[in-house]
Formats: structure tokens, C-alpha cells, sequence
């Protein structure tokens, strides 16, 4: 016997069939209305389309985001809180709001929290690596290149990484001096 089964083909979506997917979708993940929309074109090109005309993507799209079920700014704060949280820097959550289809106005304020919070999350960073100020003996220069270029990937600022990464164990930099 044939341990292999054959899967039927889905049939092709309709208006309501993508609604429900939507719903599904919006239902099980915090997301955007860009990855919504992907998500839905996806489905659209595995599934294909059953319904008169073209499929309506935007208008679901728009929808839930006016009934709150998607929410771009909720998004965005929650994803650069988590990012800032973790010691990522303001470059890092800058990416993690474009790759997530954030656009400017929506993404605003988190940008501007994560610029805020910058040496706060870098401070963080530091500790949890052991870095700097929070290392167990000086840093020699190869360890503080290495050091400093984890920084840099992790979406520092340059002149922060450069106060953190040359300070001497329990010196943490003064906020006030930035």
C-alpha cells in the first residue's frame, strides 16, 4: 500500500473564503496591514481566485484596520519595545518597522522612543554580553573591536558604542554626557 497520500487541490478562494482567512490570520499573529496583504496575495497565488473581477485584498485590508483588528502604531510599539527590551538599537528597530511594512507616520513614534532610548539599550546590550563597563577586567583592543562591531550590527550608534565599549569595568557613561 502506497504510504504516500494525494492531496486534493483547495479550491480556488472567493470573497468570503478570503475574508475568513483574513479573520484567521488577524485572529493568530499581531501583524500589519502590509504583511496582511502579502499574506492574502499569497493565498491568492496558491489558491487562486474564484470570485468575479479582481480579489479584494485592499478593501479587507482597509477594513480591518478600521475595526482595529490589524493596528500599524500597536505594531510598532510593541515591536520596538521588544527590540529596545533585548538591548537592540535604534537602527535595528528602524529595519524591524520596514521589513514589517510600518510606514513613516505609523512608525513614528517608536522610532522616536527607540532614539530616546538609545544608551538605555545599549547599556542593556552591554550587560547582557558582559561588555565594557560590565566586562570582569579591561577589555585589550582586539576583544573591544570585536566588541564594538557587535555593537554596530546590533543598531548602535557609533559615538555610544565608543564610550561603552572603551569604558573601563563599573563605569557606566553618564547619560547626560550624549
Amino acid at each position: 500500500m502506497n504510504s504516500q497520500r494525494t492531496r486534493r487541490p483547495r479550491p480556488p478562494l472567493d470573497e468570503e473564503g478570503l475574508e475568513r482567512l483574513a479573520l484567521a490570520y488577524a485572529g493568530r499573529y499581531g501583524t500589519t496591514r502590509a504583511k496582511l496583504a502579502a499574506y492574502l496575495e499569497r493565498k491568492l497565488r496558491e489558491r487562486g481566485w474564484a470570485g468575479g473581477g479582481e480579489a479584494p485584498v485592499e478593501p479587507i485590508v482597509q477594513r480591518f484596520s478600521a475595526l482595529g483588528y490589524v493596528d500599524d502604531r500597536a505594531f510598532a510599539a510593541a515591536r520596538a519595545g521588544a527590540l529596545l527590551r533585548r538591548g537592540y538599537g535604534e537602527r535595528r528597530v528602524d529595519e524591524a518597522l520596514r521589513a514589517a511594512g510600518i510606514e513613516a507616520p505609523d512608525g513614528e513614534a517608536a522610532r522616536r522612543e527607540a532614539r530616546d532610548d538609545a544608551l538605555a539599550a545599549a547599556l542593556r546590550y552591554a550587560a547582557r554580553r558582559g561588555l565594557g563597563p560590565y566586562a570582569p577586567e579591561p577589555m585589550e583592543r582586539p576583544a573591544r573591536d570585536k566588541a564594538a562591531a557587535a555593537m554596530l550590527r546590533a543598531g548602535h550608534r557609533g559615538e555610544i558604542v565608543r564610550r561603552i565599549v572603551n569604558a573601563l569595568p563599573g563605569e557606566v557613561p553618564d547619560p547626560d554626557s550624549f
